[in-house]
């Protein structure tokens, strides 16, 4: 499976199924943006506040596998 790019407000979600190993911290830390039930299950477009996005950032980080990467949108100055 490829990785695949979810769109967000602020921040970004890529994730690749191949080597998630389904551990759910995601759903656990921000059921709010990954939600299971839906579809697409990742709507990053939830962290619509800079602390939401930094709360985003922290549960991505705890993914064991890697398979969920913040991608990281830098505007021109």
């Amino acid at each position: 499976m490829a990785r695949k790019t979810f769109y967000g407000p602020i921040i970004d979600v890529s994730f690749d199924g191949a080597i998630c190993q389904h551990s759910g911290e995601c759903v656990r830390g921000m059921g709010e943006v990954f939600d299971t039930a839906k579809r697409p299950w990742i709507n990053p477009s939830h962290a619509y506040t800079p602390e939401l996005a930094d709360q985003l950032r922290q549960v991505v980080g705890r993914c064991p596998s890697g398979a969920l990467e913040i991608v990281e949108r830098w505007s021109k100055a």
